[in-house]
Formats: C-alpha cells, structure tokens, sequence
C-alpha cells in the first residue's frame, strides 16, 4: 500500500495476505492481524475512495466491519451464504450511517461456475466502478472458491477466477491482490501463479515444468484445474434477483463522495 501512495507501481501483490476475518479486537477464521483493513487504512492517506472487492467463498465480514459505517470505503464480497462461515453476508447488510449502502453482498449457493460467476461479477463491479470511480482497488483472491478445494464448495476453475483480476487490470486503477483462503494447496500454488502471470502479462504454458515439487502437481502436471460435474445451485432466476437488487441500491445513490483537501501524512517507504 506504501509503495502505490509512492507512485512506485501499479499493481502490489501480498499472497501472504488477504486474512479477512480478524476483528479489531478478536481473531477469527485463522485470522490474527486484518491485512486488508491495514492496507486500506494506508491507501486512505493518499486516496479519497477505496474499494475492496472479496472474491473468498467466505464472507469478508472483517473488512466489512472495519468500514460499515464509512463511505470512503466501499467493500463487494461474492462469498458462499448459508449454513457457512462466518455466516453473515446476507445482500439486506448494506452498511449503516455514513455507510449505509456503501456495503455490498453478493449471497451465492453451491456449485457456480465460470459462467454464472461472470454474469453477476462484470455488471455489479462495473456499476460500483463507473459511480464509486474509487482511486484504488483492494482484491482479495482467496483460493478457496476455485473448484475442488476441501474446504469450499464453488467450481471455478483458474480462468474463472482469473477473470476478476482482468477485469481491474482493465480499469487501470492502483492495485492491490492479496491472498487469503484455500485449502488444496496444490491449487492454491496453481491459482496464484496464474494470476501473477496476468498481472506480469507474461503468459505462463499450460504443462507444469520440472521442479522439486513436480510429483505434487500429478497426476496431470498441468497448471490449469477442470471443474467437476457437480451442480450449480445458482439458478439464473436466483442470479437475477440478487444482481436486480444491488444493482438497484447502486442506483439511488448520490454522486461519488468527496473529502475536503487535508495534508498528507509522510508516507512509510
């Protein structure tokens, strides 16, 4: 966060990170320390609007908390909703005061694939860019809604996942990727190098090459993962309600907001 106030670069990345759970005064989730929420917290010495887009199958309520009653802080979680930790996340939670609708909550099932996952990321993200038009973005890529994983019960495959990265990347706007969740390491290895590689513009080859941990890419040694045939609990009509009405708090916002010149602080680099 430091070297993009600096004007260092254009894009950090932190795999390490993306620890979304943690609360100003617990832990949860096997999370200590809320990355997120302090690099957001450095982005707001220099940028009037953040964004942090979650992309985890859990629920970034951590972050969420930190800036629910803020409108300098805008935070998108597409995560798993249920019976499912940490259980909060329900698309009514919008934020409150100064906040208030400045939280936004994408509620998904089991199961959604490439597809279905675009068709609600690209117009939501797109409205929430065009009238928030924040001056940084925050992505936390958890691993854990990619297809297979022990622990998450999405289907994405890396393309699928990849394509939220794309989609900033196209915006052109200061970035921060952050890891977070994902629990076939494998896959996690696979998903992270890929999006390092879109980040670079250096496509990577499909066959893994050799190394000392090849035997653990096997049987395949291939860095791309295919989905399974399990099924997409996101019914199109489901998709289209939740995208209907976020689409529509977006809507009855006023223009994006402002803050009065201030000095700086002296940066940390």
């Amino acid at each position: 966060a430091a070297r993009l106030n600096a004007g260092l670069c254009d894009a950090a990345i932190n795999w390490a990170g993306g620890l979304h759970h943690a609360k100003k005064a617990e832990a949860s989730g096997f999370c200590y320390v809320n990355d997120c929420v302090l690099a957001i917290l450095e982005l707001l010495k220099v940028h009037a609007r953040v964004l942090y887009c979650d992309v985890d199958i859990h629920h970034g309520d951590g972050v969420e908390e930190a800036f629910y009653t803020t409108d300098r802080v805008m935070t998108a979680s597409f995560h798993k909703f249920g019976d499912y930790f940490p259980g909060t996340g329900d698309v009514g939670d919008i934020g409150y005061g100064k906040g208030r609708n400045y939280a936004v909550n994408i509620p998904l099932q089991d199961g959604i694939t490439d597809d279905s996952y675009r068709e609600i990321f690209v117009p939501v993200m797109s409205k929430i860019m065009e009238w928030y038009q924040p001056s940084a973005v925050v992505l936390q890529l958890g691993a854990d809604s990619l297809a297979g994983d022990r622990l998450g019960c999405f289907n994405l495959s890396l393309r699928g996942h990849g394509q939220c990265v794309d989609f900033f990347l196209a915006h052109n706007v200061p970035l921060i990727l952050i890891g977070g969740g994902g629990y076939t390491v494998r896959n996690v290895a696979r998903c992270w190098a890929y999006e390092t590689s879109l980040v670079l513009q250096k496509p990577l080859t499909n066959h893994i090459p050799y190394n000392d941990y090849y035997e653990f890419y096997g049987p395949e040694f291939n860095l791309h993962i295919s989905p399974s045939n399990m099924e997409n609990r996101n019914s199109p009509q489901h998709l289209d309600r939740i995208r209907s009405r976020v689409l529509e708090t977006l809507r009855n916002l006023p223009a994006a907001p402002s803050v009065p010149l201030f000095d700086a602080p002296r940066g940390s680099l």
